[in-house]
């Protein structure tokens, strides 16, 4: 069972946090990911930290590991999302986990599917009180999957920790990174996700950075297709469909709700998901997380970033507080004001709720500000 609450750490869980459309963006953000460690013993070619195989030796101590979840719980108490590298390389991760648990923090946990991820290792991941486990799985078999991680025998091993973490009793989000190495193995990737029991999929579009090539990135039109496809099959699966660095899903998602509804002769409908909801007729309201705006990122050493994908450094938890980083940065700042947004996305009625993916422009032509690259979508032209 999870230990004893270290002394000022609250002994029981608080209140939920307040309803998604009252969460102040310039205050808190809505999700923190915070990369405990870059090292993993896999070599994902689609790996956004370039994580290598050894741990570095300047990252944050257990003692800092402690200070940054009470910056957490002053920042807001965001969703925090414990990740790496592989988290499990740090022999203090269970620490660190009940930790936040104790916090009263609402708790992810994402490893790398290695050896080090046992049943046991699982079940005292469970005991800490998380909320949810993350599992990436890229593929419908080895062929695809293994190609991805760098290592024969990682579908395997993948699926044996799927299976763990179900019958443990953790709730399973599965994460299926899309690039054109796998687009075409989606439906089948879908079908697998079904049978292992997942209570969430997490797809996400590939950004070219850290190991992930430009060339490796869908085109508009393929994001276009696969978002459309994410939309229909949603309405069936039997788990939630959420995605990663395609804010634009949300406006397909809002584009096939405005039809329904007026083929029906409806005036008004409501949509929420994973960090964005929209209202329109009576009451209307939009609000999207993105990079900056709702989401945070922290790095093994103490970095600041507006997301793992956007590795521009606002600041360091060492030498500054994260709640100053984040409410009063300028990167920050300037990613909350849609207003700034450039091209088509500055233009955009849909601009709130989604913005375009800021690390994609970002990665694609130097400017965080700049139109997403990969949305066909073109304002005044298109329904």
């Amino acid at each position: 069972m999870a230990s004893e609450a270290r002394p000022g750490a609250p002994a029981a869980r608080p209140q939920g946090r307040p309803p998604f459309l009252d969460v102040d963006f310039d205050k808190s953000p809505f999700t923190l990911a915070w990369e405990i460690t870059r090292s993993c013993a896999l070599a994902c070619v689609h790996c956004r930290a370039e994580a290598i195989p050894q741990r570095d030796p300047r990252e944050l101590t257990t003692d800092e590991a402690f200070r940054v979840l009470d910056q957490v719980v002053e920042l807001g108490k965001p969703i925090l999302v414990v990740t790496g590298g592989d988290p499990m390389m740090r022999r203090d991760v269970f620490q660190i986990l009940e930790g936040a648990v104790e916090r009263g923090l609402k708790v992810g946990f994402s490893p790398s599917a290695t050896q080090l991820v046992t049943r046991a290792a699982i079940e005292r991941v469970r005991d800490t009180g998380v909320d949810m486990v993350h599992i990436s799985l890229d593929g419908s078999g080895p062929r695809v999957h293994d190609a991805f991680r760098g290592v024969d025998g990682a579908f395997q091993r993948t699926t044996e920790i799927i299976h763990d973490v179900v019958d443990v009793g953790l709730p399973l989000q599965i994460g299926t990174t899309v690039s054109r190495r796998n687009i075409d193995d989606l439906p089948a990737t879908f079908d697998l996700v079904t049978r292992l029991g997942a209570t969430v999929w997490n797809v996400f579009f590939l950004v070219p950075t850290g190991r992930a090539q430009l060339d490796a990135m869908l085109t508009p039109d393929e994001h276009e297709r696969a978002l459309t496809w994410l939309a229909e099959i949603s309405e069936g699966a039997p788990f939630r469909v959420r995605t990663t660095a395609a804010q634009h899903y949300r406006r397909v998602l809002i584009q096939r709700m405005r039809a329904k509804a007026a083929a029906g002769g409806a005036q008004s409908f409501e949509l929420t998901g994973a960090g964005y909801a929209f209202r329109e007729g009576k009451a209307p309201a939009e609000k999207g997380v993105n990079d900056g705006k709702g989401f945070c990122f922290i790095s093994h050493v103490g970095d600041v970033f507006p997301s793992g994908f956007l590795q521009v450094c606002a600041g360091n938890v060492r030498e500054t507080p994260l709640a100053e980083i984040y409410r009063n940065s300028g990167i920050f700042r300037s990613l909350r004001d849609s207003s700034l947004l450039k091209g088509k996305c500055g233009r955009c009625d849909f601009k709130d709720v989604c913005g375009g993916s800021r690390a994609r422009a970002w990665a694609v032509t130097g400017d965080y500000l700049a139109e997403e690259p990969c949305c066909v979508y073109v304002p005044g032209q298109t329904p």
